[in-house]
């Protein structure tokens, strides 16, 4: 049998991503609405005095520029708390506006709610993801006076894949995160419930594969490192999670809590029980996501 190098597999995850249907809210509306008849996308319109900054770059990297866009919730005559917010896509798609509608209703709380792109696994291995979301926070935080940002007040949440990584980077740059919400993403790669599904053999290769460039027993350091548990001591930020009725998804959640408990750290669990992933897409699910994000903030980084 031909083993896969690591070119084969990115070029496998290029093909497979050029191949499948776009991750956005209309892609997975037409898969979830005959189990979920009364869903509807949630709307990215934005409410005064609400102001978007749309498509300033970060980073040029070659000729990719990496964008974000950046909601702020209006003249408030103070710095104000700012969140992250990284999409998902199982690392290999997905799209920064697909949070728009979780941006604005943030910013609407009285949060600037900034959403990233960085490169998917069809473009750069991990952990480039990883990278250029750091660059992003590390912009946001030079650039903090011009937007009316407070630097010292700064978050980051994301769904899916976002949620991992946004963990990830929270756990990796404590000195900067002040606040982690993981929606549904990954907080260990490394378990058994976990690679029973991104180890699964019969997936050439699995999402998480095609991100690390191989599987757990070729890359186990790497999958290893991406595992925001690994990095979970008593410098880290408290964390909210936030779950669907999937629990495949948030796999290692229990685990990464109690070491965060073991050292102090505060964490949160809210529960949607009966919910598809990628509910936070979708209404009636985005406003309880919202309520316990908006709690969850204010009480760790004010209002």
């Amino acid at each position: 049998m031909k083993r896969l190098t690591v070119g084969m597999l990115l070029g496998l995850a290029m093909t497979a991503a050029a191949a499948q249907a776009p991750y956005n809210a209309e892609t997975t509306y037409r898969k979830l609405v005959r189990d979920y008849p009364d869903i509807r996308i949630a709307s990215a319109d934005i409410a005064a005095p609400v102001q978007v900054r749309k498509d300033l770059v970060y980073l040029q990297r070659g000729d990719l520029p990496l964008a974000l866009d950046l909601y702020l919730p209006g003249p408030v005559g103070k710095p104000v708390p700012l969140v992250i917010l990284v999409h998902g896509g199982g690392w290999a798609s997905g799209q920064r506006s697909n949070l728009a509608p979780l941006a604005s209703r943030l910013a609407a709380r009285g949060y600037a709610a900034a959403t990233v792109s960085y490169r998917l696994s069809g473009q750069a291995l991990y952990p480039a993801a990883i990278h250029d979301v750091k660059e992003a926070l590390r912009w946001l935080r030079q650039h903090a006076g011009s937007f009316g940002l407070d630097p010292a007040r700064v978050a980051i949440a994301g769904g899916s894949a976002g949620g991992q990584i946004a963990s990830l980077v929270g756990m990796t740059e404590p000195q900067a995160i002040r606040a982690v919400v993981n929606i549904d993403g990954l907080s260990d790669f490394t378990t058994e419930a976990a690679r029973k599904h991104e180890d699964d053999p019969n997936k050439k290769p699995s999402a998480a594969g095609a991100w690390f460039g191989g599987r757990y027993a070729e890359k186990e350091a790497l999958w290893r490192e991406a595992s925001p548990i690994t990095h979970a001591g008593k410098d880290s930020p408290p964390v909210l999670f936030i779950v669907s009725g999937v629990p495949r998804f948030s796999v290692g959640r229990e685990a990464m809590a109690a070491r965060l408990a073991a050292h102090g750290i505060h964490t949160d669990t809210v529960a949607l029980p009966g919910t598809p992933h990628s509910f936070w897409l979708f209404d009636p699910w985005l406003a309880p996501t919202v309520d316990a994000m908006a709690n969850f903030l204010e009480r760790v980084l004010g209002s």
